[in-house]
């Protein structure tokens, strides 16, 4: 009997994907993120760039907006919360005579004037602005509405309310005025966003405003004028290590308790570390350091260290 088949090519046996080995990289880089990136985009391409296994920043960054983006690798994760807590510096252009939807120039017009304010008129209207205020956050902003981002929401046309926030704002100046545009620079803590202060300022003058301009120059203690570039970090080799600052870097604006290896020992065991004479600093916030490696992040209460994260640092 005859009979028809088919002959069917034996393919070879798939070949197993490697996994690429990430290295264990500490420290901080001081990013001058450009224009036309989101922080979660910078720093994905900062985890390539050093193969890292672990990284996060330290303040999100507008896609619009340029300056210092602090990205944590490593060990130095743990301080993030700290650096964010620090003092933020800003330099913006706020363009009068419309109002948008996103408060900065790539929304839709959603109020016009054909009122200009003069530099005078400005100036009178800042004080309000300055101190602890109540600001109510860009409809598109990473806020959590219900467990939804604003900006999502936003983007869906979803109707809903962003509660005002006390902010404070330390410093807010008129630093350049052309008529239709004006440049600020401001300082201002935690949880501020300057495209609401455009978008409020505009409105207190009565002519409307959004933000066209923002660069960020300092984020607790990384400023702008020692950040690097990619263009910087993508030469490579002896570019990136000279780049990579210490897990330290993003503590150097909290008190500093300086311990030895038997202090180390009881901090790593989660216990609270009794602080004698002038090692003791004056209560609240301070990170422990052990022949200046950093060994603990945590608070210093009735004389005592009690740490609340615990760093794993050869």
């Amino acid at each position: 009997m005859n009979s028809d088949t088919t002959a069917v090519a034996a393919r070879p046996p798939r070949e197993p994907q490697r996994r690429i080995k990430r290295a264990e990289i500490n420290g901080w880089i001081n990013l001058d993120k450009p224009v036309g990136i989101t922080s979660t985009q910078a720093v994905g391409r900062l985890k390539f760039l050093f193969n890292a296994k672990k990284a996060g920043h330290a303040g999100t960054l507008d896609p619009l907006a340029s300056g210092v983006l602090p990205v944590a690798f490593g060990e130095a994760t743990k301080t993030v919360a700290v650096v964010q807590e620090g003092m933020k510096s800003y330099r913006f252009a706020v363009k009068w005579g419309v109002e948008t939807d996103t408060d900065d120039a790539e929304g839709k017009a959603i109020a016009q004037s054909e009122l200009r304010p003069t530099p005078e008129a400005i100036v009178a209207a800042l004080p309000p602005f300055i101190g602890a205020i109540m600001q109510t956050p860009p409809m598109f902003s990473a806020i959590k509405i219900a467990g939804e981002r604003a900006y999502d929401l936003a983007r869906d046309g979803a109707a809903f309310e962003i509660a005002a926030r006390e902010i404070v704002v330390h410093r807010l100046e008129l630093v350049e005025h052309n008529g239709d545009e004006s440049t600020f620079e401001a300082e201002c803590g935690k949880g501020a966003y300057v495209r609401a202060i455009a978008r409020d300022l505009g409105r207190a003058l009565g002519c409307f405003g959004h933000v066209s301009l923002l660069r960020r120059t300092r984020v607790g203690p990384f400023e702008a004028v020692r950040g690097v570039t990619f263009e910087q970090l993508e030469a490579g080799g002896e570019a990136l290590a000279a780049a990579l600052l210490s897990v330290e870097a993003g503590l150097s604006e909290m008190p500093r308790v300086a311990i030895d290896r038997n202090g180390a020992a009881t901090l790593r065991r989660g216990q609270r570390l009794l602080l004698r004479g002038s090692a003791a600093p004056d209560e609240g916030p301070a990170y422990a350091s052990c022949f200046g490696s950093p060994v603990a992040v945590g608070v210093v209460e009735n004389g005592e260290f009690v740490s609340t994260r615990v760093f794993n640092l050869a």
